[in-house]
């Protein structure tokens, strides 16, 4: 009874936390998708069963087919694979010259594979490019256990980080997508979530997801030979605007297809699951992005003027540094003029001291045609501390002299 309470609780738990990731990084979605009315499984004529096409910057849901539909994901599970990766590099707890000795459990892996030999040391830059090109599951295992030490506790670290992300039809039970298990499951939706994180929190990424063709050498007892890793991403050669990212296929889940294209400093991300055959895979991914980039632009504000200094009250000084929170974007699908964006600037009057660094001081909002687009916030770029007798002091001693 207790463990049924607690798992309802982590799925509204996760469906919240979903909305808020949603709501925080696409702040106009609702808004532009209501307008352009595109949102629907009839503007495309896909044999698909379940597919979305996203902005990656926005989150924008440009197009969607039966997004959550529950559905096996075959090698399109190792995206979580690579952000966990890419996390462990980030916070520099392995590095890409790192050695990784593949264990008879990682050779044994079926399916596609680079074919690694137990007791075989690659780096860790090695690995990535076997996962990324030739969808490795041998690659994958081998570092899942020199992440984590187990491919369980990896598997386990994929589910925690897809209920970070809002994944919340998601669960993975292995590193690779190889498991024909149905509790091995996502949706197009969760499968776009963790692409996007993927591209937008690690661009990286791309310096393996845009390789064709490359060799590897395998070193074991029986000596040296060369390995051709050769791409099964097949939209790299027929469609010029493709970044990426990662197919899968499997009897259960047929074949599935994550595609990331860049055009005109647009990144689209569009999600293939279920095609019936790896030609309609490539050719309805490629439908999904020259839909895309035909329907949007992308306004896009640097944000990188001096801003005033905002006024301290109380604190051991009398002003601060602010500066805006990032870059603003808004995805247009409407044609809009966007010489007619006014841009405008809103302050507090002052701040009351102690408060930390980042402490929001105003916001920079966005208009157009009167309605309002967005805004951005405007934050202090330190930390101020509540001002003593002694402090006060100071000031008076110091004005005096001057």
């Amino acid at each position: 009874m207790k463990k049924t309470i607690r798992k309802k609780i982590y799925r509204m738990l996760s469906t919240v936390l979903c909305m808020a990731v949603l709501c925080g990084s696409v702040v106009f979605a609702e808004e532009q998708t209501a307008q352009s009315g595109s949102v629907n499984s009839t503007a495309l004529n896909l044999s698909s069963p379940s597919a979305i096409l996203m902005e990656a910057s926005t989150g924008t849901v440009l197009f969607e087919k039966n997004p959550d539909e529950i559905r096996s994901p075959a090698s399109i599970t190792k995206i979580m694979t690579l952000i966990l990766t890419f996390e462990e590099l980030e916070k520099g707890r392995i590095r890409l010259e790192d050695e990784v000795v593949t264990s008879a459990y990682a050779k044994s892996m079926g399916g596609s594979q680079v074919f690694l030999e137990e007791g075989e040391i690659q780096t860790v830059d090695t690995l990535i490019k076997c996962i990324v090109v030739a969808s490795g599951n041998d690659a994958s295992v081998a570092m899942a256990e020199f992440i984590a030490g187990s491919e369980e506790e990896f598997v386990n670290r994929m589910n925690a980080k897809a209920a970070e992300l809002g994944m919340v039809n998601t669960h993975f039970i292995d590193c690779c997508g190889l498991s024909s298990d149905a509790q091995h499951h996502t949706t197009a939706r969760d499968v776009a979530i963790m692409s996007r994180e993927l591209i937008t929190k690690h661009p990286d990424i791309y310096n393996y997801t845009k390789i064709w063709m490359e060799d590897i050498t395998h070193v074991t007892r029986q000596g040296s030979k060369n390995f051709t890793l050769s791409s099964t991403n097949k939209l790299l050669k027929q469609y010029e605007w493709t970044t990426g990212l990662k197919t899968g296929s499997t009897s259960q889940a047929k074949y599935c297809f994550s595609a990331t294209a860049s055009k005109d400093g647009i990144d689209l991300i569009a999600v293939i699951m279920g095609a019936p055959d790896f030609k309609v895979r490539f050719s309805e991914a490629r439908s999904l992005l020259e839909y895309g980039f035909a329907m949007t632009r992308l306004y896009v504000d640097t944000n990188n003027n001096e801003l005033p200094q905002i006024r301290v009250k109380g604190g051991k000084q009398e002003k601060v540094e602010v500066v805006a929170d990032g870059d603003f974007r808004y995805l247009d699908v409407t044609g809009a003029d966007f010489s007619q964006i006014e841009k405008s600037y809103e302050f507090v009057e002052a701040l009351e001291a102690p408060f930390a660094s980042g402490t929001q001081a105003g916001r920079v909002l966005y208009r157009l045609n009167g309605r309002e687009l967005g805004s951005v916030a405007i934050r202090t770029m330190e930390e101020v501390e509540k001002a003593h007798y002694i402090d006060y002091l100071k000031r008076i001693m110091l004005a005096w002299l001057i």
